[in-house]
């Protein structure tokens, strides 16, 4: 008998999502499934749309090369680019485009012997400040580039911090920064552009370009908290246990380790075979949203390594065995993650030891 937490899967769900970040943005999009695809599974969800997808974004060639050993054909984009010379054969012979974004990349390119020339996407930081060329590197680099024997193409990208927040200006000055840099080079009226992330595609409709790179929303969850304009997107994955115990405690009477949920009413607790090292946050908070056979609870005391506990008292029904939803249909990851002080891509990434299962209803 196998222990009851399991990651259900949707297929059909990433699918869908990934249609949704097509239209909304147009052009190409490459799916970001760095990662394991968020903890979801980066062959499945690469299978899903295998034939329909533009290509992918993983963080780094061992992530790539297990796509291809998979057997998927279509261009992957390392989007850490490489970070060893002895990696350039490896990315030429599996056909990989690389993310160029230090000058140290930049050297060992232009001065590798290559079998075959590489698409390289040259990306700029035009106001985030983690990866990417400065403004004044960045032209001197795409000319140096540009034509270049082990060059193939070049798609200029950048990446936005506070998408996410439409309120803030930063976006539109990044826009800014980013596009008159793009003038300033030769021939800038035939490059592809790339800038969209979740957060930009569903937030800010004005960044259309060639390219749009969507993450987080593939997977059912927006980053976009405070619009209400947010198109429909389905969760892809439901985490889900059983109850394996109830237990009835008196008011004035503890539950858990350091005692930190008292009850101030006699109350029925349902102990759940799920914990933090299932990948639910130790740091939820009693009264995170949770759900038992469909009815819409909470979370009390404190999350353990393998167990946490859940409010039966209005849930008279409620027996061993009954299914607990921690997050997916009914509960929103999202909810759950603002509970956590965390976000739902760690919510995710986090799902390890729980059993995974994949299904795609739109083969049933």
């Amino acid at each position: 008998m196998s222990r009851p937490a399991i990651a259900h899967i949707r297929l059909d769900a990433f699918r869908h999502n990934y249609r949704v970040a097509k239209q909304c943005h147009g052009g190409k999009a490459l799916a970001v499934i760095k990662a394991n695809a968020y903890g979801h599974g980066a062959v499945h969800c690469a299978k899903s749309i295998e034939g329909e997808a533009d290509g992918f974004a993983v963080a780094c060639l061992e992530e790539a090369l297990q796509l291809r050993e998979a057997g998927i054909p279509e261009p992957i984009l390392l989007l850490e680019g490489f970070f060893e010379a002895n990696e350039l054969p490896d990315i030429v012979a599996n056909d990989c485009w690389i993310v160029v974004h230090a000058q140290w990349q930049l050297e060992i390119l232009l001065s590798a012997k290559l079998a075959q020339p590489l698409q390289i996407w040259l990306k700029m930081d035009s106001g985030m400040h983690r990866l990417g060329l400065s403004v004044s590197e960045y032209v001197q680099a795409y000319e140096r580039l540009n034509g270049h024997k082990n060059v193939k193409k070049i798609v200029a990208m950048s990446h936005f911090a506070n998408a996410d927040n439409l309120s803030s200006d930063h976006t539109s000055q990044q826009i800014e920064v980013f596009q008159n840099t793009i003038h300033a080079l030769k021939q800038a009226a035939r490059i592809e552009l790339s800038l969209a992330n979740s957060a930009a595609i569903l937030g800010w409709q004005k960044i259309k370009r060639d390219w749009s790179r969507p993450g987080i929303m593939l997977y059912g969850a927006s980053p976009i908290v405070q619009s209400s304009q947010v198109p429909v997107l389905k969760p892809v994955m439901q985490l889900t246990s059983k109850i394996i115990s109830i237990r009835n405690i008196k008011k004035g009477e503890s539950v858990g380790y350091g005692s930190i949920f008292t009850a101030d009413k006699d109350t029925i607790i349902g102990v759940v075979a799920c914990g933090y090292a299932d990948g639910y946050p130790r740091s939820a908070i009693a009264g995170t949203p949770m759900a038992v056979d469909g009815i819409m609870t909470r979370l009390i005391g404190r999350v353990s390594m393998d167990m946490l506990f859940v409010d039966l008292t209005d849930i008279p029904a409620a027996s061993i065995g009954s299914q607990v939803e921690l997050w997916g249909n009914q509960v929103a990851a999202n909810d759950v993650a603002k509970a956590a002080g965390t976000i739902a891509y760690e919510l995710f990434c986090n799902v390890k030891r729980a059993h995974f299962q994949y299904f795609d209803a739109s083969n049933i």
